[in-house]
Parts: C-alpha cells; sequence; structure tokens
C-alpha cells in the first residue's frame, strides 16, 4: 500500500483516520468539501477524473442534521440521496482501487439499528449504499480487494456534539461511561492494512462500545 484517499479527511473520524495511515508510510489525500462535496455531482465528477485510482479509498462524509420525518424537504431528499449515497456510487464506478486494495466506508450505527426518528434521513441513505457496498464485496474479493463498514456509534465528534444538548451527563448513561474516539476508530483501519488482514470483507464492523442492544 502507498497511497490513500480520504473522503472527509480534514476533522473528526476522517482526519483520525488519514492521521493513522500517514504514521505506517501512507501517502494521503485527505480531501474537505471544498475538494469534493458528495452532495454535488459535478463536484464528484471533477474529482474522479483528477484521481482515478488508488490503494486505499476511505467513503466518508457527514451526515444530515436532525430533523422530523414530516419536516424533510423534497430538496433534503435530493441532497441527500446525492451526498449519502448516489456519490459514493459514482465514485465506487469512477476511481479504482488496485488489486490487494481496500475500501473503507464510514457509515453508522443506525444501519443496523435505525432507532432514532429525527435521523431517518442518515438511516435511509446509509442503509442503502451499505447494501451497495455488500453486494460489491464479492466482485472485489477476486482482486482481494476488501471492503469493510464501520458502523460508528456515539464518537466524540464536532457532529455528536452538536446533536446532544449534554454531552457529559450523556455519557454516564453509556456502558463505558464515554464516547468513543476517532482515533480509536484510526486505529482500527492503520492495523487492518499494517496487518494485511485480507479475508475480512463484506462485513459491518460496529464502534459503539457495547451500546447496540442486537445480537448478530
Amino acid at each position: 500500500m502507498t497511497d490513500g484517499i480520504v473522503l472527509g479527511g480534514s476533522r473528526g473520524i476522517g482526519r483520525a483516520i488519514s492521521e493513522s495511515l500517514e504514521s505506517i508510510g501512507i501517502e494521503v489525500l485527505a480531501t474537505s468539501r471544498s475538494d469534493i462535496d458528495t452532495s454535488d455531482l459535478d463536484s464528484v465528477r471533477r474529482f474522479t477524473k483528477d484521481h482515478p485510482t488508488t490503494d486505499i479509498l476511505v467513503l466518508n462524509t457527514g451526515g444530515p442534521p436532525p430533523k422530523p420525518f414530516a419536516d424533510i424537504t423534497e430538496e433534503e431528499w435530493n441532497r441527500y440521496h446525492n451526498q449519502l449515497f448516489l456519490g459514493f456510487c459514482i465514485i465506487l464506478q469512477d476511481i479504482k482501487v488496485r488489486d490487494g486494495g481496500y475500501i473503507f466506508l464510514v457509515s453508522s450505527g443506525v444501519v443496523r439499528e435505525p432507532a432514532v426518528p429525527n435521523l431517518v434521513i442518515s438511516s435511509a441513505y446509509r442503509a442503502a449504499f451499505a447494501e451497495v457496498l455488500k453486494v460489491l464485496s464479492r466482485d472485489y474479493a477476486a482482486r482481494e480487494v476488501n471492503c469493510i463498514n464501520i458502523a460508528p456509534g456515539l464518537i466524540s465528534t464536532d457532529r455528536t456534539k452538536d446533536i446532544l444538548k449534554d454531552t457529559p451527563e450523556f455519557q454516564k448513561s453509556l456502558p463505558m461511561k464515554r464516547m468513543g474516539r476517532p482515533e480509536e476508530i484510526g486505529g482500527f483501519v492503520r492495523g487492518i492494512i499494517q496487518n494485511n488482514v485480507k479475508y475480512l470483507s463484506g462485513v459491518t464492523i460496529t464502534f459503539d462500545g457495547a451500546d447496540s442492544r442486537y445480537a448478530f
């Protein structure tokens, strides 16, 4: 592995992943919204034209703000359809991950436990793209390109702090009495690549500190 692309790599989980990859000598293109905005399909196509190949591809983007289903506008549905689903599909069509490479999707715990009514947009489109990646993982396996969906629970990022009104008090209700750290996800990605883990693919890895209640 020599190079990688990390979408949303300038902050939060994306930045932690970028820094973890750089620590093992990977040349990382850590993008911000000014480099590629996945809600803007023209921006996506310009980016993929300039960056047609990579060893490691991390699909990561911010999510929509919490909003009741009844208040969601058609414009918002269309925007986040592109940002969380169609933009990623175009990227997978246009950027070739080289043989033996890795694709990581940073999604959300809502893909397995869509229990928060105000996050219905995120639940719908993140789950939809997770299905696409799962289907494609079988095709990519022939070239030993691994597809891993990372589904974070409550991680200490700016987005989480914006959603939660009383973060310190809320953390007391969590099994570990704290939120996860972005660096823990970065360390996971680094460990997979550094240890050449190749038989783990087509899976969803939940990072939630035992907070979920499903068994599988």
